[in-house]
C-alpha cells in the first residue's frame, strides 16, 4: 500500500472514530433519539443571536451551540431549538430542553438545583463611555483623563485603581442604577461594566452611550463564567463538557468569541 495512501487512510479512520465516540457519548442521553434540543431566549438578543433566530447558527450563542452539537456528532438538521425564560429554566425539576444557552453565569447557589457545563464564556470588563465621551480612544492613556464612576462594592473599583489609573479620583456609588443615572444625566464619562451588561445598557438603556473597548479576561477581576444550563443529574453533561474542552483546545472557540464579541460588537481590545 503506498504511505501516502495509509496515511490518508489512517487520518480517515481517526476522524470516523472520533465522530462515533462522540456520537455514543451522547446516544440515549438526549430528549430525543439522535436529536440535541437546545433552549434560548424568548427572544434571543443581538451579539448572542441575530434577528432572534438562533437556527441561522449567527450570534456567538447560536454559534457555539452549533459547534457544540457538531463535535457531539450531531448535525444541524438534528439541532431543535426551545424558548424559555431566564428564571424558569433555573427552577429546579424535569426540563424540555437538553441545554439552555442564555448567557447563565455560574453560581454555587444555581448549581445546587441544575448543572452547568464547564464554561463556554468568561466576561471580560468592558469601558461604558456616555455621548459625551464617545469618541474616546480605547487606549488606557486616553482612559486617564475622564471623569469615572464606579459601583463601589464591586471589583470595578481595584480594576480601576490598578489599571487604568485615572486623573482624578471616582464618583462611588451604592448601586449600578445609579452608576447609570449618573452617566444619562453627564455627570460621569465612564464606567467598567462586564462586556454583557455593557451591551445591554448602551443598546438599551442610555442613550448615546457607546462601548469602546474590553479588557482580556482576568481570574483575578472576579469574572461571570458562563456555562449551559442542564437539568440536575443530566448525563449529558459529560459529552458537553468534553464537546467544550475539544473547542477550547483547538481554538475554535476563541474564533466564534472573536468573530461575534469582538469584530461583530466592534469593541476591540484596550491597549
Amino acid at each position: 500500500m503506498p504511505r501516502a495512501f495509509s496515511i490518508a487512510a489512517a487520518s480517515f479512520l481517526l476522524l470516523s472514530t472520533a465522530a462515533f465516540a462522540q456520537e455514543q457519548c451522547a446516544a440515549g442521553k438526549t430528549l430525543t433519539d439522535g436529536k440535541f434540543t437546545i433552549a434560548t431566549g424568548n427572544p434571543a438578543y443581538y451579539p448572542w443571536v441575530v434577528d432572534d433566530a438562533p437556527e441561522s447558527g449567527e450570534g456567538f450563542e447560536a454559534a457555539v451551540a452549533y459547534a457544540v452539537a457538531e463535535e457531539m456528532g450531531f448535525g444541524a438538521d438534528d439541532v431543535v431549538w426551545v424558548r424559555s425564560s431566564f428564571d424558569e429554566a433555573i427552577q429546579p425539576g424535569a426540563k424540555e430542553f437538553d441545554v439552555n444557552i442564555q448567557q447563565y453565569s455560574i453560581t454555587p447557589e444555581r448549581d445546587q438545583v441544575v448543572d452547568f457545563s464547564t464554561p463556554y464564556y468568561t466576561a471580560p470588563m468592558a469601558v461604558l463611555v456616555s455621548a459625551n465621551a464617545a469618541d474616546t480612544a480605547p487606549t488606557i492613556d486616553a482612559l486617564k483623563g475622564l471623569a469615572w464612576g464606579v459601583m463601589g462594592s464591586t471589583t470595578a473599583v481595584p480594576k480601576l485603581a490598578s489599571t487604568i489609573q485615572p486623573d482624578n479620583d471616582p464618583l462611588i456609588y451604592g448601586d449600578n442604577a445609579d452608576v447609570n443615572a449618573a452617566m444619562t444625566a453627564n455627570q460621569i464619562d465612564a464606567a467598567l461594566f462586564d462586556l454583557p451588561t455593557a451591551l445591554f445598557l448602551s443598546a438599551v438603556m442610555i442613550e448615546g452611550s457607546k462601548v469602546i473597548g474590553q479588557f482580556p479576561a482576568d481570574e483575578g477581576d472576579n469574572p461571570d463564567h458562563f456555562g449551559m444550563l442542564m437539568e440536575e443529574g443530566n448525563p449529558l453533561k459529560t459529552c458537553v463538557d468534553e464537546a467544550l474542552a475539544t473547542l477550547a483546545e483547538n481554538g475554535k472557540l476563541a474564533e466564534i468569541e472573536a468573530k461575534w464579541l469582538q469584530d461583530a460588537t466592534g469593541v476591540p481590545l484596550i491597549k
